[in-house]
C-alpha cells in the first residue's frame, strides 16, 4: 500500500483573511472615517453659531426687565444678566463681542465661529454682520 502525503498545509491555517484582504479594509476603513471627521468639523461650527445666536437672543428679554426697573437702556450692558449672555456668546464664538447702550436703545454683537458675527438690538433685529458694532446701538 502506497502512503500520500499531503503537501497542502494543514485545515488550521487555510483559515481566515489574507494580508492583503485586511490592507484593503483598513484603507476603506480610512478614508470613511476622513469623510466622517471633515463633517463633523462644519458640524461644530454650525453648532458653535448656534449657541452665539441663541445667547445673544436670550439678551432681548433681559435688557427688557432692565428697562422696566430704569425705565431707560443707559447702563444695561453692565447689567449682571446681560453680561452673562454677552460672555457667554463670546466663549461659543470665539471671536470677541460688543454691547453697545444708550438711554433709548442698546445693541450686541459677538463673532460666530465660522464666519463673521451676529447683531441682536432693542428694535427686535437679529441678523449677521461682518464687522462689530463701532458705538452705535442698531445693527446696521
Amino acid at each position: 500500500m502506497i502512503k500520500r502525503f499531503s503537501k497542502s498545509f494543514p485545515k488550521i491555517y487555510t483559515a481566515g483573511f489574507t494580508l492583503i484582504e485586511l490592507l484593503v479594509v483598513i484603507a476603506i476603513i480610512g478614508i470613511l472615517s476622513s469623510v466622517v471627521l471633515a463633517s463633523l468639523n462644519t458640524a461644530r461650527g454650525k453648532g458653535a453659531d448656534a449657541a452665539v445666536k441663541s445667547n445673544l437672543n436670550n439678551m432681548r428679554p433681559q435688557s427688557e426687565l432692565f428697562y422696566d426697573t430704569a425705565s431707560t437702556y443707559t447702563g444695561v450692558c453692565g447689567d449682571p444678566n446681560m453680561t452673562k449672555g454677552q460672555a457667554a456668546a463670546v466663549a461659543a464664538g470665539g471671536n470677541g463681542g460688543v454691547c453697545t447702550a444708550n438711554s433709548t436703545a442698546w445693541a450686541a454683537w459677538a463673532g460666530l465661529k465660522t464666519t463673521g458675527g451676529w447683531c441682536v438690538d432693542s428694535t427686535g433685529t437679529s441678523k449677521s454682520t461682518a464687522a462689530g458694532l463701532g458705538s452705535i446701538t442698531v445693527c446696521p
